[in-house]
């Protein structure tokens, strides 16, 4: 956390700063005493955790959603990292265009932003700033509906709607999906209804801390609230909003309840603290058991959506590296993708899995879903 940026009413700026200000006191107070909230981490990094779970939680506690969204957005953090991205607006699909200065890649990303289908502020844009950036691929993010004004399916429409636009001039082939959080649930979602409209799949599927099942799944949901800057009843209450009625049930909105053998490859991230670490494993361990080509990373020290902190930490860095290496191993000129020191899950024929044990393919073919849906 090295910048702040204020943007919205005065009011909310001043309430945003007071709470950061408070939180950082109080973190810098327990780690000159010994108690860290985890121990790799430093103390901006706790402050940074402690003070985004405190914005969603007001924001979610707020009688207008609305506003709620403009107190998440009225005090950004951010690294130093410059990213050399021009944006430009697209009015049909309504999105941005994320164009870096220096294009290295003959991929296109279609970038699905998080934020629990409810959010979207500076932070996703910055967030698909530095996508483009590392990636040398322009970006496409879709500025998709968002609940609980708009309940699924809106954004399974507003996602499909930007496959088809990018395929007017882009080949499937040098697609990317990529999401981030509820945006990686999107983007799973998205290889599923390509199959159901009969489109061809994109060369590859990347999942950045992806909500994997929007009901009550793992010990991790709510075993890691305190590690987290979401917490899981968060979590159900975005997964609420998505389905308000239960119009459409938990089995037809969770990608984990889906086969995706035959499908587009997989690449997967998550950290080892947040609320979703649970539902990620069983994901990825789940499709691997049904023959999907899929690749999981976890750094066990990283909470929810970690890759944003880019350069201050080694964690991050890694894994954008990874996500840079997935891209081009898929839609560009790149070597395979490999299995590499985080690697947990690593299946099928268009990942080299050789760094990975007997003992764990095992592990993945003997793994059964619990049937708690």
């Amino acid at each position: 956390m090295s910048k702040i940026k204020f943007s919205g009413p005065f009011s909310l700026r001043l309430s945003s700063f007071l709470a950061i200000n408070k939180i950082a006191l109080a973190t810098y107070a327990r780690h000159a005493l010994g108690r860290r909230l985890e121990r790799t981490w430093d103390a901006h990094f706790e402050i940074g955790i402690r003070f985004w779970r405190h914005q969603f939680t007001k924001a979610l506690a707020m009688d207008d959603i609305d506003k709620g969204r403009a107190l998440f957005d009225s005090l950004q953090t951010e690294t130093d990292d410059h990213y050399a991205v021009r944006r430009s607006a697209s009015d049909s699909p309504k999105g941005v265009w994320h164009h870096p200065e220096t294009r290295s890649s003959a991929a296109t990303l279609l970038y699905l932003h998080g934020g629990g289908y409810t959010f979207h502020g500076a932070v996703s844009h910055r967030y698909a700033d530095m996508l483009a950036h590392h990636s040398g691929a322009p970006l496409f993010a879709p500025d998709y509906r968002l609940t609980p004004e708009h309940p699924h399916p809106a954004q399974s429409d507003d996602a499909f709607a930007a496959w088809q636009y990018l395929r007017e001039t882009v080949p499937a082939k040098q697609i990317v999906v990529i999401g981030d959080s509820a945006g990686g649930h999107m983007a799973l979602s998205l290889l599923q209804r390509l199959k159901i409209e009969g489109e061809p799949q994109p060369a590859l599927c990347i999942g950045l801390c992806p909500w994997t099942d929007i009901g009550d799944r793992g010990a991790s949901l709510h075993g890691n609230d305190s590690y987290d800057l979401v917490q899981g009843w968060m979590a159900l209450r975005f997964g609420e909003w998505l389905d308000p009625k239960g119009t459409f049930g938990r089995l037809a909105l969770s990608p984990i309840a889906y086969d995706y053998n035959g499908l587009a490859p997989i690449y997967l991230q998550a950290g080892g603290r947040e609320i979703l670490r649970d539902m990620i494993r069983d994901f990825a361990r789940a499709q691997a058991a049904k023959g999907a080509d899929i690749l999981l990373d976890l750094w066990s020290d990283m909470a929810h959506n970690f890759q944003a902190l880019d350069s201050t930490r080694q964690s991050s860095t890694e894994a954008l590296q990874r996500i840079c290496a997935a891209v081009e191993a898929f839609a560009g000129a790149g070597p395979s993708m490999t299995a590499g020191p985080a690697t947990e899950v690593c299946h099928g024929a268009t990942f080299s899995c050789a760094d990975h044990t007997e003992a764990d393919a095992k592990t993945i073919g003997q793994f059964v879903v619990q049937s708690s849906l």
